[in-house]
């Protein structure tokens, strides 16, 4: 059950898990965002799964968030700030965040044998994440969001 979902997160610079979405493994990355970051503003960094000029000018128009992604080798960088630019760096941030869920969450258990008892566990380890008393976290005062 759980091999064939993706966890989408949605986290700001002090680590807090702002939103979140599964999706079946075979859907592409980029599908859920829109729904993700519906009440969201600012900046959004992204891997390159979410790579893709069309849904960065959708996600501006319609919710006025800036996505900013790594790129493929072949392409050419766009003009990005600095601060923009060490920002998508930080992107191990999101890395962190799901190190602890699998392993101090404990959300990467594979011997659910109901999807019940998958959805539990998931939102379990997601609520002891919330409530763990120190966070990762890139300490800046932006309005900077990552999401993996």
């Amino acid at each position: 059950m759980a091999s064939n979902c993706k966890l989408h997160l949605v986290v700001n610079d002090r680590g807090d898990l702002l939103a979140f979405c599964l999706t079946p493994g075979n859907v592409d990355d980029r599908r859920p965002l829109p729904r993700l970051v519906r009440r969201l503003f600012g900046k959004l960094f992204g891997d390159k799964g979410y790579l893709s000029q069309p849904l960065a000018e959708q996600l501006l128009v319609t919710h006025g968030v800036r996505l900013s992604t790594n790129l493929k080798k072949n392409m050419r960088p766009p003009l990005l700030a600095l601060a923009d630019q060490g920002l998508l760096r930080k992107r191990a941030l999101i890395e962190t965040i799901n190190d602890q869920l699998k392993n101090v969450c404990q959300i990467a258990h594979t011997r659910q044998r109901s999807p019940y008892n998958f959805l539990a566990h998931l939102l379990a380890g997601l609520i002891a994440y919330c409530h763990q008393p120190k966070q990762p976290a890139l300490r800046l005062d932006t309005t900077a969001l990552v999401v993996a």
